[in-house]
């Protein structure tokens, strides 16, 4: 099979698709042959093949692990051929070629993830024996597979996995420790003593392996690395090895070698620190101390910071910053007695370091050292203004000086406030007043002691009267043309955006608004632009906002940012200035109408542009669902734009939906609640809905209250058309549903009966078997009950042909014994027992309108065996739904009349037309327009004449005596 192996890999990795095609074509095929994995791995160690053909080779053993490796996976590889590549993978310890031997390490620790150590118990003794020999290559690829090796077992987390790799830690950390320390020593000596760069390099690239196998070993191989002496001494060398490999760093630099692999190896040892603290924080508790002492000497001192470097001191802030914030570390506000010891003395070794010089020292450095702009910075916002003026976000703190050094800054001022408040205090009193344009190191300073402000505005609420502030020097700054003083500008606008929803006055704001406007001009710099409309859009996030007051401002605001949108070229820019004019809209509501015409212009250019930018197509969906909602039913003028965007976002066969699905259901739900009257084009879109039900239930709320909104707006299109194919899908959907699933799907069918009671039931016929089959046996949650219940009701009340059909069809499908009339008086037991656990006053009202319509001419003899039940439930209803009107007479509550309106209506604003068309559609509904008391007393004379008076009285005998009264002051026999 070797041969055929070798030239299908050769095929596969061909320039020529077809070759390639067909070459993947029976490399899968020949995934689950016995053999293949052997083919493979004698093809891997074949040293005289391409180096390509070899990669392919290990690229398959690697897919074959992952897929076919487990003992019950589909098409398992044999046992014998597992066994093989087992034994000759661990012979297999010269590989020259490194990216090879990478993947090799790789593909041992997949297996060994399933079989370590149960069956590949030699795994681990054969790699340290390998270690221990001279051979120099077989060493460092024996290194490099424990590593990897080490690495995949420590990530298992099962309690006998994690038992296991505890056991394993205790049998090798004391060799990898010694290991470890003499390559590190060797690479020092070498170092110190001008040795060749590729020696050094060799002697370090060992140390830093086996320096990566022991922060996994003490991270995860120790349940408490406190009661390990090694473990615990490993720990304190760490920071000792860090000093003197800093010094050698400085050295080898001096001698113009530049070797990542040190910086590499610093930076892993600070890992190391990190991972510790965070998995074994009281075991930390005695190093904090040292840790701070460490971190503060390379980050905060002249001597310290000549000897590190950049990513080395994120490390070093991040380790102070977990330190601070670590939850293992709070002092819980309780008696002395029940505190953890080991939490009370982590807080005395914080307080002890942390004296008020030493904060003094660190707030100064942070401010005035690591908040100013760079060189670099000010160069990247000449060339590239719109990624210098770009936010980083996430967890870009872990890898990027400035959010670093501000995360730290903050965590610093929460625990610290008394102390920090007076430094910055000072700090804004020295720097507050303008300085020379020219002064570029002054401006640098001043942009930054405003930044620490900015930041800390919340903590200096007390200490800052930044009305006086703002009204004096700020508004001042802002008029100073220079172009060294854009980077003040700048400071000022997002310094009044982080201020003005913590202590701004109300009174300020239009003088805001018309600061903004101006910081927002055409011929301002671009940087400066931006931090304005990102500070007015935080000033207009305030629950003290005004619409009224800022409809003054909304013109030339609105222009301005459309302006800025139209200008700026990155993708995160665009979507942040769109985000702020999308804000803007929600927030004034209808008075964006005079504007919008210029936006829904550029909106069509702005999506086609943005083809691969899904996130900035989300952003613009976004911005099109609230000037939907803000324009109403003038709407209509977006209504080409918006049907086209809806289409592609909710069609599952474009690529890009499953980005842009929730967003796009949004804005296809708002243009569907604010058109007039169905187009064609808007009828189209329906085609896209099926495809949704069918393919996840994710989207199941928003995808059926858009049906809702269908059935509303063109019952007559939706019920000849659309319907059948919707209920064959939700039918289909409906018993895997859970119970808010049905819920929902049973409110739609509700609104399908309520819309066109005999077209509706039609619809639904195939869903009401299963309907009337779960209220039959009593089943479901008391929401689904109510619901089944209100369906029942709905259809007996609309279209009691189907209901007599269904359940006819029912009494066939329990069994050709049941008559209908058994299964209809079992229908009518769970009715008139579930109905007390309805709540709603309405689907009481409207169950107990169809309970009254049992009692008429065609009802079979069956129901009157329930009729002190059925007049119980009726009465009850009535005593909830009759209220005294103004002249003092009874009424049925839930009529609607020119004077009333029904309760659930009251009190919305009916803006949409969807309201309106819900509004019209309540008033058609028996709950609103037919009198539950004057339907009762029709029904029961009805039944008199039918039955006869002495049947009659007998049935009211039946009544309790309670219900009788009661009863009596509804209706008059």
């Amino acid at each position: 099979m070797d041969a055929a192996v070798i030239e299908v890999l050769r095929q596969a990795v061909s320039q020529d698709p077809i070759v390639l095609k067909s070459a993947e074509q029976t490399l899968k095929q020949w995934e689950t042959q016995q053999g293949f994995y052997i083919a493979l791995y004698n093809v891997l160690s074949n040293h005289s093949l391409a180096v390509e053909v070899r990669w392919m080779a290990i690229v398959y053993l690697k897919i074959g692990v992952e897929r076919y490796w487990r003992k019950n996976a589909p098409n398992a590889i044999e046992d014998n051929e597992k066994e093989f590549l087992r034994q000759h993978l661990l012979r297999n310890f010269e590989e020259p070629v490194n990216p090879l031997a990478i993947q090799l390490a790789v593909l041992i620790a997949k297996i060994a993830r399933y079989d370590y150590p149960r069956e590949w118990d030699m795994l681990v003794p054969t790699l340290l024996e390998v270690i221990r020999r001279e051979n120099s290559l077989a060493q460092r690829q024996a290194l490099l597979t424990l590593h990897h090796v080490v690495k995949a077992l420590a990530s298992k987390r099962l309690a006998d996995s994690q038992r296991l790799f505890r056991e394993l830690t205790a049998t090798m950390f004391n060799f990898i420790l010694n290991l470890w320390n003499t390559y590190t020593e060797s690479f020092l000596i070498m170092a110190s003593n001008g040795a060749d760069a590729s020696q050094i390099q060799e002697a370090l690239a060992k140390a830093l392996l086996l320096l990566r196998i022991l922060r996994q070993l003490i991270v995860y191989g120790f349940s408490k690395p406190s009661e390990s002496q090694d473990a615990m001494l490993f720990l304190k060398v760490v920071f000792e090895r860090a000093r003197t490999c800093l010094e050698c760093r400085k050295t080898l630099i001096s001698r113009g070698i530049q070797m990542d692999m040190c910086d590499k190896f610093i930076i892993h040892l600070t890992k190391v620190l990190i991972g510790v603290l965070e998995m074994h924080p009281f075991c930390y508790v005695e190093l904090i101390p040292t840790s701070l002492e460490f971190s503060v000497f390379y980050c905060f001192t002249e001597a310290g910071q000549a000897l590190a470097f950049e990513r080395f001191i994120i490390h070093c802030l991040n380790l102070v910053k977990s330190i601070l914030l670590s939850t293992n570390y709070r002092s819980a506000k309780l008696d002395e007695e029940v505190k953890d010891p080991l939490v009370m003395r982590a807080c005395q070794l914080r307080r002890e370091f942390f004296t008020p010089e030493i904060l003094t020292e660190i707030c100064s450095r942070l401010v005035t050292h690591y908040f100013l702009l760079t060189p670099a910075d000010l160069e990247l916002w000449d060339t590239h203004p719109e990624n210098f003026a770009v936010d980083d976000g996430g967890e870009s703190w872990k890898y990027s000086l400035r959010p670093c050094t501000e995360s730290l800054f903050l965590a610093i001022l929460h625990h610290f406030r008394g102390v920090l408040a007076s430094i910055l205090v000072d700090l804004m009193r020295e720097h507050h007043q303008p300085v020379d344009p020219n002064n570029l190191h002054a401006i640098l300073v001043k942009d930054a002691v405003y930044r620490a402000v900015g930041l800390a505005a919340f903590d200096l609420y007390d200490e800052v009267n930044f009305d006086q502030w703002f009204s004096t020097t700020l508004k001042e700054e802002l008029k100073v043309r220079s172009n060294n003083y854009r980077i003040i500008r700048r400071r000022v606008c997002w310094l009044i955006g982080q201020w003005s929803n913590i202590k701004f006055s109300v009174e300020l704001r239009p003088e805001l608004y018309k600061l903004m406007i101006e910081a927002m001009s055409p011929e301002e710099d671009l940087g400066v632009r931006l931090a304005a409309s990102n500070a007015l859009k935080q000033a207009i996030d305030d629950f003290q906002f005004n619409p009224e007051e800022f409809s003054h401002f909304l013109e030339p605001v609105f222009t301005l940012l459309f302006v800025l949108l139209k200008e700026v070229n990155e993708c995160d820019t665009k979507m942040q200035v769109l985000y702020v004019l999308s804000f803007i809209i929600e927030r004034v509501g209808s008075g964006i109408k005079p504007h919008v015409g210029a936006l829904s212009s550029y909106l069509p250019e702005l999506w086609q542009q943005s083809e691969v930018y899904n996130m900035l197509r989300c952003a613009i969906l976004s911005t099109l669902r609230h000037l939907e909602k803000a324009l109403g039913s003038e709407s209509v003028v977006l209504e080409p734009l918006v049907v086209g965007v809806v289409a592609q976002s909710c069609d599952v066969n474009q690529e890009g939906h499953v980005y842009l699905l929730e967003d796009g259901l949004q804005l296809w739900l708002a243009l569907l609640e604010n058109a007039p009257a169905p187009t064609s084009a808007i009828m189209a879109l329906f085609r896209n809905m099926p495809a949704l039900l069918d393919q996840s239930t994710e989207n199941l709320r928003l995808c059926l209250h858009i049906i809702q909104v269908y059935v509303l707006l063109n019952p007559q299109d939706f019920f000849a058309l659309r319907g059948p194919m919707i209920i064959e899908t939700l039918n289909a959907l409906f018993s895997d549903l859970r119970t808010e699933g049905r819920v929902m799907t049973l409110k739609l069918f509700e609104v399908f009966l309520s819309a066109s009671p005999q077209q509706g039931a039609e619809l639904i016929k195939p869903t009401l078997l299963k309907i009337f089959e779960s209220v039959y046996h009593g089943e479901g949650y008391p929401m689904v009950m109510t619901m089944n219940l209100s369906i029942v009701a709905r259809t007996l009340l609309g279209s009691r042909d189907i209901f007599v059909q269904v359940i006819g069809d029912l009494a066939q499908s329990i069994g050709t014994e049941t008559r209908e009339a058994v299964v209809l008086g079992k229908m009518i037991h769970s009715w008139v027992n579930g109905m007390p656990q309805v709540t709603q006053t309405e689907r009481r009202k409207l169950l107990a309108l169809a309970l009254c319509s049992l009692l008429g001419a065609n009802s079979p003899p069956i129901v009157l065996e329930y009729f002190p039940q059925i007049i119980s439930n009726i009465v009850e209803t009535l005593n909830d739904v009759t209220k005294l009107d103004d002249m003092g007479y009874p009424v049925d509550s839930l009529m609607i009349t020119d004077q009333h309106s029904p309760s659930q209506y009251d009190d919305v604003d009916y803006e949409t037309e969807h309201a309106q068309r819900e509004k019209r559609l309540a008033l058609s509904d028996p709950v609103h327009n037919i009198s539950l008391k004057d339907t009762l007393q029709s029904q029961l004379i009805t039944l008199r004449n039918i039955v006869g008076d002495n049947q009659s009285d007998q049935l009211m005998s039946t009544l309790n005596p309670e219900i009788d009264e009661q009863l009596k002051d509804y209706i008059s026999l």
